[in-house]
């Protein structure tokens, strides 16, 4: 078992903005641990055998093969948040790999904290080589006190080999000042599985993210789930992608968002290139006060034989819904809450009890906190 995390200078209530983000500085359920606070590494450990994490530096100058993946699924002339993340010469973030046939049950927790008002950069790279099966955990949190100015920019690729699995749960928990630049990709081989998780229901001034998978193998799979509300003052322009390039490659982009006065662009897109390969793409999205939800779903197929599908829903509550459940003794704001609780109750097939679980949480907390 892992010792737990030490945060020198970290405040109660900045730790527990941490837990809320998922992170278990305790690491009661947790097999490795990747904290990074501001530019600063400060615990990069792993107890399951055949996965390491490492600090993104040490991990470079321990693999000479690693140059082999950077900025390979992600280019650095992408835009601007990328070409600056590139061009530092002192790389921050973390690597993960799982080596051939390694397997962790415990999730491996990742969390970027920022905690001073300046910008917060992170190269990360993520690798289950064959037969390999990695979770992860990743809490990304501002602390209570970082006004204008802060900013994180992220650039994370994944690389799913032959029969390999990386379920991935981003939770963030930034603040109303904050803006968030995260780029991410993945590349699946034959029969490989990415999950990808996204979870925010806390202010945030803006997030852009915009994640792609792109699918080279046969009977390869991605699924791209995200529970997202938009409070006053918040813009939140989301998405995801998947590229379908080998018979038997199938997607599945799921979106769930509520604005109570803030700005939300659901963005999806579904791409098939060849015969033999399936997609959908979802987004429902409720208004609960003023605000703003655009969905842009797109479906894309080149060739025959290619199956793609999406739905787009914006609506508010139903008011015969609400007066059923109150009929049955719930006043309106249990009703409510219960809709909504309902709304946003999504199951993810094949994720793990303990990232499902992480999922549930967060989404209590801002229950408790009246959404």
């Amino acid at each position: 078992m892992q010792e737990p995390v030490k945060t020198p200078g970290l405040s109660s209530t900045d730790k527990e903005r941490l837990s809320q983000a998922g992170i278990d500085l305790e690491m009661k359920n947790r097999c490795g641990s990747y904290l990074q606070m501001d530019q600063d590494m400060v615990h990069a450990a792993c107890d399951e055998s055949g996965i390491e994490v490492l600090p993104y530096k040490k991990a470079i100058e321990k693999y000479s093969w690693l140059q082999d993946y950077a900025w390979k699924a992600v280019s650095p002339d992408k835009d601007d948040i990328t070409k600056y993340v590139a061009a530092q010469e002192d790389p921050r973030g973390y690597v993960i790999i799982a080596h051939k046939g390694s397997k962790n049950v415990l999730p491996i927790q990742t969390c970027l904290f920022l905690g001073r008002d300046k910008i917060q950069h992170a190269h990360n790279i993520i690798i289950a080589e064959e037969g390999a099966e990695l979770h992860i955990i990743s809490g990304c949190a501002s602390g209570s006190h970082v006004g204008k100015g802060g900013a994180h920019y992220g650039i994370s690729e994944f690389y799913i080999k032959k029969d390999a699995k990386i379920s991935f749960t981003m939770i963030h928990y930034w603040g109303e000042d904050i803006e968030v630049q995260p780029r991410s990709a993945s590349i699946v081989e034959e029969n490989g599985v990415f999950l990808s998780n996204y979870v925010c229901m806390q202010p945030v001034k803006k997030i852009q993210m915009y994640p792609t998978a792109t699918l080279t193998g046969a009977n390869s799979l991605a699924r791209f789930s995200s529970i997202v509300i938009s409070l006053p003052g918040s813009h939140m322009d989301l998405g995801s992608r998947a590229i379908l390039e080998a018979p038997g490659a199938s997607a599945e982009l799921i979106t769930r968002a509520i604005t109570k006065g803030g700005t939300i662009i659901s963005r999806g897109h579904i791409r098939g290139n060849v015969a033999g390969t399936r997609g959908h793409l979802e987004c429902k999205g409720l208004i609960l006060k003023d605000g703003i939800i655009y969905a842009i779903p797109e479906i894309e197929g080149s060739v025959v034989g290619t199956e793609l599908s999406h739905e787009a829903a914006v609506g508010k509550l139903a008011k015969d819904e609400i007066e059923y459940l109150m009929a049955r003794g719930l006043d309106e704001d249990e009703a409510t809450a219960t809709i909504i609780r309902g709304f946003l109750d999504v199951k993810i097939s094949g994720l793990p009890e303990a990232l499902q679980r992480q999922i549930d949480a967060s989404i209590d907390v801002a229950e408790k906190s009246g959404f």
